[in-house]
Order: C-alpha cells, then sequence, then structure tokens
C-alpha cells in the first residue's frame, strides 16, 4: 500500500500526536515519527511536560481532539508523569515511551509510565522502544484503516526477509548502506 492511498484514506490528517517532556529527549522521539512515516501515518511531535507546562498539555489535548488525532503517545524520562497526565485527561488511547534517561537508566521512567490507577490505562512499551510505540499506534489504527493494516503486513514481510538473510547476505547488506 502506498503512502499516498494511505493518506487519501486518512484524509491527510495527523492520526498519532506525539508528546514528549523535554526538548532534550527529541533525538529518541523523533525515532517514532520516523517508524509512523515509514507506514505513511502523519503525526506531530510536542514538546510539552507534564510539571513545566502542564497548561500547555491540556490545550494539545483539547486541539488533538478537535482536529481528531486517534492515537496519543506521551515520551518521558524520569518522573514521567505525562503519559499518566495524558490519560487522565483523555479517552482516546494511550501509549507510554519511557525514555532511558536520568539515574536509574529509565526503570523509574518505565514504573512511573506502567504503574496507573485503574481506570487510567497506559499501554507502555519497552525502555526506549520508539518503534514499538509506533507500530502500536498503527496497530490501534489499523482496526479502523485498512490501508494501514496493509502497510503493517508489508513492514512485517520486509522484516521477516531481512532476518531470512544468511550471515554473509546480512553483513554484506550492511557494507553497501551509507554510513552517518
Amino acid at each position: 500500500m502506498s503512502s499516498t492511498a494511505i493518506h487519501t484514506e486518512t484524509e491527510n490528517r495527523i492520526l498519532v500526536g506525539i508528546l514528549t517532556g523535554s526538548p532534550n529527549d527529541l533525538p529518541k522521539v523523533v525515532k517514532v515519527r520516523d517508524t509512523l512515516d515509514e507506514l505513511g501515518i502523519r503525526s506531530e511531535i510536542i514538546v510539552a511536560s507534564a510539571h513545566r507546562t502542564p497548561d500547555k498539555v491540556l490545550a494539545y489535548l483539547d486541539r488533538a481532539h478537535a482536529e481528531g488525532v486517534q492515537v496519543l503517545i506521551g515520551c518521558a524520562g524520569v518522573a514521567a508523569h505525562l503519559a499518566g497526565v495524558i490519560a487522565g485527561h483523555t479517552r482516546l488511547p494511550v501509549i507510554g515511551l519511557p525514555l532511558g534517561n536520568g539515574p536509574l537508566s529509565g526503570l523509574d521512567s518505565l514504573l512511573s509510565t506502567v504503574q496507573m490507577p485503574p481506570g487510567v490505562p497506559v499501554a507502555t512499551v519497552a525502555i526506549d522502544g520508539a518503534r514499538n510505540a509506533a507500530v502500536m499506534a498503527a496497530r490501534i489504527l489499523a482496526l479502523k484503516y485498512p490501508a494501514i493494516d496493509q502497510a503493517l503486513e508489508q513492514m512485517a514481510k520486509r522484516e521477516r526477509q531481512r532476518y531470512d538473510l544468511t550471515a554473509d547476505e546480512a553483513l554484506a547488506a550492511l557494507a553497501t548502506k551509507p554510513c552517518c
């Protein structure tokens, strides 16, 4: 399925809102957007902190609802309350991406993201699991958009083919990729 077909089916709307608590986290967070782009899913990244700019988080959630965003991803390190704050203010699916920064290398982020009270769920991926956060968002969207389901199928096929290579073939493929 081409990216154009997916964009036509989804009316060229932003379907995934990616919020991150700090501009310092952007190098990790852009990997979510890159994977969504690979699947032909429009997204946007917003820097808004649950602690430093809570009004900005809530204003974005209001805008996201009004504009038809369908899945939210909260990315945060250390205290990592962003995904929980998002989940407390929306009925949309929320995916938490704990980031591996800070003194505990992300364990604190993981626990802060996954330990939510009953009725305020956050689907949580692994520490620094940007690709899985994007794929989970795509799987949720695929329930409504067949083109996204087809894009996920093609991605899985490409990944299986990559693992079907012999070691020599894989090394040769790596050698042909540009470095840096």
